[in-house]
């Protein structure tokens, strides 16, 4: 800037701009001051330590800075302001932020009075190193940024909605949709891959808007290794976001249910390791965290798979961010009713009780491979899970026939038969003689091998003899709204 140098050439040509710039030459109050000038510094934001004078217009304001010798610069906008001493954090903004002003900084008249040659030369040079300072500057914002989206662990990225809108492509790549919203692959400027979720049936207003803030908050603090991490989260508006970790190998229901036959079939050691890691997940929302959570909408589009196959739990919190709505969506989905607890159908509150429900009719997916009110290999309608309930009571023989068929009878004929003990216990009439989570995943690691036969539920005894029973059962459905938040569990279960 004219009229002032670095303090450090050294520092300066080094990037380093922290000791500032000083006058070329002192301002001297034994001199005729009133010749000194003022260089303009336009679109820059004041410094500090700024007094304010009574002046009409900015000559007068000029002037009375000139006439006062310890006045350094003055601004000119509501009203006059005159700094006095050294000008600290003075900022000149970008060209795309217009919200600074005109500022003058007092120049010596020994200073002003240098060659017009001289002014070029050192115009130039300030010139390039403000440029070079611009783009050092640009830099370290950029890099900032990049690492602020990296480093955040503990808490949640607010996104806008137009980075959002960037990251997706204008929302182009579409990586699925359900009762509750669409979600949309997308990228970050930092290169990681994410999945946005575009939320529906939301009520709007501004005490929603809060309590929605609030429920992302409490999600955004459970981590755990078989659960989708929320990495954030978009509010504007009538628009509501939730940004998640992307899964590359997408949702158990897209391996188990193959429209096309393929050679890429997961393996019984692969399949019983996905039932323990979405019981681990299961179990730590509803033990472990502070509030019990319960899912409410387990099911083979809801459990994604990472890079490694590992499973991870998704939409665990939507019935507390979407309310009362979320009952009577729930209950409307086709592709969700088959997984739905009794207590659904009678309105009774929901407990945690009612997933283990819906982990248990999908172990019995995970078995056979097929929905399970799908039709047989050998073209039979029977409902699987009251095969597997004959098959048990009849006994552990034959377990294998039960497995499917694509895996040509290669599996641990032990975790077979410990899958489909669990399956059915898991989705006995009374939530009371159902297990817990933490008890199912001892079953499977094998903590626990004494697991005594389980009865054949009630609603299953008529489906063995009455297939199209269990068929209208799967298309059962209720307007009800239940009670989602009341969270206990029964003991009657025994390992």
């Amino acid at each position: 800037m004219k009229g002032f140098e670095p303090r450090s050439i050294t520092n300066w040509e080094e990037g380093d701009f922290s000791d500032g710039c000083v006058r070329k030459t002192p301002l001297q109050c034994n001199t005729d001051q009133e010749n000194d000038t003022f260089s303009v510094m336009p679109n820059t934001r004041f410094p500090v330590n700024s007094e304010s004078i009574p002046a009409g217009n900015i000559e007068e304001c000029r002037l009375a800075c000139l006439s006062n010798c310890s006045c350094t610069a003055f601004g000119y906008g509501n009203g006059c302001l005159v700094w006095n001493g050294e000008l600290f954090n003075l900022q000149k903004l970008l060209a795309n932020d217009d919200s600074g002003s005109d500022f003058h900084v007092r120049i010596a008249r020994s200073s002003g009075a240098k060659t017009r040659t001289a002014w070029i030369i050192a115009g130039a040079v300030g010139g390039l190193f403000t440029l070079f300072g611009i783009v050092i500057c640009l830099i370290i914002w950029r890099r900032k940024k990049q690492m602020a989206i990296e480093e955040v662990e503990d808490s949640l990225i607010l996104f806008k909605y137009r980075e959002l809108r960037i990251a997706t492509k204008n929302f182009s790549e579409k990586l699925g949709e359900g009762g509750f919203g669409s979600v949309f692959k997308g990228t970050l400027p930092n290169s990681t891959t994410i999945a946005v979720k575009a939320l529906k049936n939301l009520k709007e207003g501004e005490k929603q808007e809060k309590q929605f803030r609030a429920e992302v908050g409490t999600i955004g603090t459970i981590q755990h290794i078989n659960l989708v991490r929320l990495r954030g989260f978009c509010v504007e508006g009538t628009k509501r976001f939730l940004v998640l970790d992307y899964m590359s190998n997408g949702s158990l229901e897209s391996l188990l249910f193959r429209k096309v036959p393929t050679t890429n079939i997961l393996d019984w050691k692969a399949r019983y390791n996905i039932a323990i890691g979405i019981a681990r997940g299961l179990a730590y929302l509803h033990e472990k965290c502070r509030d019990c959570i319960v899912h409410c909408d387990i099911k083979p589009e809801n459990i994604l798979l990472d890079a490694e196959y590992n499973p991870k739990v998704a939409d665990f919190g939507l019935a507390k961010l979407i309310g009362r709505e979320f009952s009577r969506v729930l209950t409307t989905i086709r592709g969700t009713r088959g997984y739905l607890a009794p207590e659904w159908i009678s309105g009774e509150a929901i407990t945690p009780k009612a997933d283990v429900f819906s982990f248990g009719m999908l172990v019995f997916e995970i078995i056979s491979g097929r929905r399970n009110r799908d039709l047989l290999n050998d073209g039979t309608d029977d409902y699987f899970p009251a095969r597997v309930a004959k098959k048990m009571k009849e006994g552990e023989e034959e377990v294998l026939t039960l497995l499917d068929y694509q895996l040509e009878g290669n599996a641990d004929v032990e975790e077979v038969t410990r899958a489909c003990k669990v399956a059915c216990w898991c989705i006995q009439d009374d939530e009371k003689d159902r297990p817990t989570m933490g008890q199912v995943v001892q079953i499977l690691e094998g903590v626990s091998d004494q697991v005594g036969m389980p009865p054949i539920p009630r609603f299953l005894q008529g489906f063995a003899e009455n297939p199209m029973e269990a068929m209208a059962y799967q298309e059962v459905s209720s307007s009800s709204c239940v009670d989602v938040s009341k969270a206990k569990s029964g003991d009657h279960f025994r390992l």
